[in-house]
């Protein structure tokens, strides 16, 4: 009786995947659960179509304060006539590349913890970090500057909003030599769409550089593979003083020119 009763069981299963394969329906996986509140993990950047290593391919109208800088700039990795092997680019002395400009080096990943009090972002590249505090303190109205601003972030819903001001005006915003003041203030939203995925968007607004705010295109972080590991990449100014030799004087004699 029993033997009988497993094949019957047995002819019914397969009567019912004939069936399923007959009408066409195939069952799709189901989707990998994530919780939209955890950033952490190690990270891809990638940058809309057509932006060149900045927030968008285009920025606003510039106040003549910061023309006059941008026109004072010399990248080496900068549009047309503007590229210069040398220029005057600040990573070139190793001086901190600042923030955002440091997020649009996509070759080199970030790593995002999330601590009780704090989100710390990891960047691969120049090997440095910021801290974006969310212990609930209010952002200060006249802070020290820093190379990668003071910042503060808070959940609204399901997206991360960052709010940061007192950025260094040393740093350059993009490799085009884009300016900033001290008076910079910035806003990023994060928002985790995927297990693998995270959507940013950025609004700086700087009213000494530029005639409205910059809105950045969609900047997309995809999570890295899992044998990826943070480097040590740290910028040494001996090194990239022998660059700079080499540059000008390829045969390997004395140096030309060095300033």
């Amino acid at each position: 009786m029993g033997n009988r009763f497993s094949i019957i069981c047995g002819m019914l299963v397969m009567a019912l995947a004939c069936s399923s394969l007959a009408s066409g329906q195939t069952t799709s996986p189901a989707p990998t659960a994530f919780d939209p509140h955890d950033l952490s993990g190690i990270w891809w950047g990638r940058l809309a179509r057509g932006v060149n290593s900045s927030l968008g391919p285009t920025a606003p109208p510039m106040t003549a304060w910061a023309q006059e800088k941008y026109n004072a700039a010399k990248p080496g990795l900068g549009r047309g006539a503007r590229a210069q092997p040398l220029g005057n680019d600040p990573m070139m002395i190793c001086d901190p590349m600042g923030f955002p400009r440091i997020m649009f080096w996509t070759n080199y990943p970030y790593e995002i913890l999330q601590l009780r009090d704090r989100v710390v972002v990891f960047f691969d590249w120049f090997y440095t970090y910021r801290t974006i505090w969310t212990d609930g303190r209010e952002l200060e109205a006249d802070p020290d500057l820093r190379w990668y601003g003071n910042s503060v972030g808070r959940w609204d819903g399901n997206t991360f909003v960052v709010r940061s001001n007192g950025f260094d005006d040393r740093t350059w915003l993009d490799a085009d030599g884009h300016p900033h003041s001290d008076e910079m203030r910035l806003e990023e939203r994060y928002q985790r769409v995927s297990a693998d995925t995270i959507e940013v968007t950025m609004t700086l607004t700087d009213q000494k550089a530029y005639t409205k705010p910059w809105v950045s295109d969609k900047i997309t972080l995809t999570r890295a593979e899992p044998n990826i590991r943070m480097r040590e990449d740290v910028c040494v100014p001996s090194a990239e003083q022998r660059y700079k030799e080499l540059i000008r004087n390829p045969a390997g004699g004395a140096p030309k020119n060095v300033k």
